[in-house]
């Protein structure tokens, strides 16, 4: 566990009221979502109001070869998290140093040919996916020199998985604070004052990305000495390295699949015009922000059912189970319905395009007053990782895309109906909650009762 200056900021998930707990952790994680939805949504908004529409489609559509090639390795990331967690659940100081050492290496070991590889292979993707004609020029350059910036991106996202696994959620957001602030500038100042367009949004996203990473070295290098948190590879235990891959891989794979499938549906959408993809993109932003409480009790589902099975609090375990899930429906759905309400001037602010505001009214309707499917289903994930129960969320979310959200799509694009391909969203949410409410069935299930009922 992290002591010192830092001990203050911890969360202990064992003890005290769930959803008390739940929150304090939650809330930095929800404000850090809110950041991260700022990084974006000021790219979005910079390019749409100082750009045309075909930089705007390129942007939204750019970044998901990327997506393809970090994905496994970020699921590593949160395979360390959950097994920080355990062991913080554990109170075991010699697993902890194990595993900050092996995820070290790990991340260089990666991200070096992932670089590379990038460079390679990005713009040969973007032509795959079949990126409008006057798109494609915008969208070779932005990836291109995002690709520049992956050690960034996955250091920082290792680190902020470490610190939510230690139970500290709080330092992640300070930190993700000030690489949003300096995205915000460099975007104005690159874009709005300099005129390099998405030029200038993608050196601004690397520079904040790469000043994320080494705030965080810099953090737990300082307020945890007692991790011996190393800066570069050294000497790792190989036993911790295989644990932490044999976790997070199928994680990793599950989101390699999860993005492959995005892809193919970005393609669908690539093929109805620059301005259906703006329109998507926009109502894209909108709809994250109604959001971004799945994202923040997520995270923390994972945490708390790693630190109580760590503890073998097996009766608070099953308790949280139903309850975290619950929460996050609710949230979800009032936020849903309020952002539906209220879009029309928040679309506003991003473009004043009729035709693309048309699509991204169409998107919003559609997808977001059903979204708490979406929380309820992913809470529950989320809890089955946090456990070290992978492959059924894994099989539940592949079938989700590949066997409903993927058919209905592409049906609805053959019978003449492309413009609503969305419809298929909110259906692959309810198939998935229904799905993973049965997780409830399950063996393992009925295994963690069992323990809880034999609990003093």
């Amino acid at each position: 566990m992290i002591q010192n200056k830092a001990s203050a900021r911890q969360t202990d998930m064992t003890h005290g009221s769930i959803l008390g707990c739940t929150l304090r952790f939650a809330l930095p994680i929800c404000a850090g979502s809110v950041l991260q939805q700022m990084y974006s949504t000021v790219d979005t908004l910079v390019i749409g109001n100082y750009c045309d529409s075909a930089a705007l489609a390129a942007v939204s559509t750019s970044s998901q070869p990327l997506e393809i090639l970090l994905c496994i390795f970020l699921g590593i990331g949160s395979g360390i998290s959950i097994l920080v967690s355990q062991a913080c659940g554990a109170s075991d100081q010699a697993t902890l140093k194990k595993l900050l050492r092996a995820a070290v290496f790990f991340l260089y070991a990666a991200a070096v040919p992932l670089t590379a590889l990038g460079l390679v292979l990005g713009p040969l993707l973007l032509k795959l996916m079949q990126v409008p004609p006057d798109a494609l020029p915008y969208a070779v350059q932005y990836l291109r020199i995002i690709t520049v910036g992956i050690l960034g991106n996955m250091g920082y996202n290792f680190n902020a998985g470490i610190l939510r696994g230690l139970g500290n959620s709080s330092s992640s957001l300070m930190l993700l604070l000030v690489s949003c602030v300096v995205n915000i500038v460099l975007d104005l100042f690159f874009v709005a004052k300099l005129g390099m367009g998405v030029y200038g949004v993608a050196w601004a996203t690397v520079a904040a990305q790469v000043l994320s990473w080494l705030c965080s070295i810099w953090y737990i290098r300082r307020y945890a000495p007692e991790l011996e948190f190393p800066l570069l590879p050294r000497q790792f235990d190989k036993t911790t390295l295989r644990k932490m891959i044999k976790i997070g891989l199928p994680l990793g794979m599950n989101t390699a699949l999860y993005s492959t499938g995005h892809l193919i549906l970005q393609v669908l959408f690539n093929l109805q015009g620059s301005t259906f993809v703006a329109g998507c993109s926009v109502a894209g932003k909108i709809t994250s922000i109604a959001n971004i409480a799945i994202t923040s009790l997520s995270l923390t589902m994972t945490v708390f059912s790693g630190q109580n099975l760590g503890a073998e609090n097996h009766r608070r375990l099953c308790r949280g189970a139903w309850l975290i899930p619950l929460c996050a429906g609710t949230i979800t759905f009032s936020a849903g319905i309020l952002v539906t309400i209220f879009c029309n001037p928040l679309l506003a602010l991003f473009t004043r395009d009729a035709a693309v505001l048309d699509f991204a009214m169409r998107y919003i309707h559609i997808v977001l007053p059903f979204t708490w499917m979406y929380a309820v289903m992913n809470v529950i994930m989320c809890f089955s990782n946090g456990i070290g129960e992978i492959k059924y969320p894994t099989t539940v979310n592949l079938f989700i895309l590949w066997g409903v959200r993927i058919p209905v799509a592409y049906l609805l694009s053959q019978i003449g109906y492309g413009g609503y391909a969305m419809a298929s969203v909110p259906l692959s949410f309810l198939s998935g909650m229904i799905l993973m409410l049965f997780y409830f069935r399950t063996k393992r299930w009925a295994e963690l009762r069992a323990l809880a009922k034999n609990e003093p």
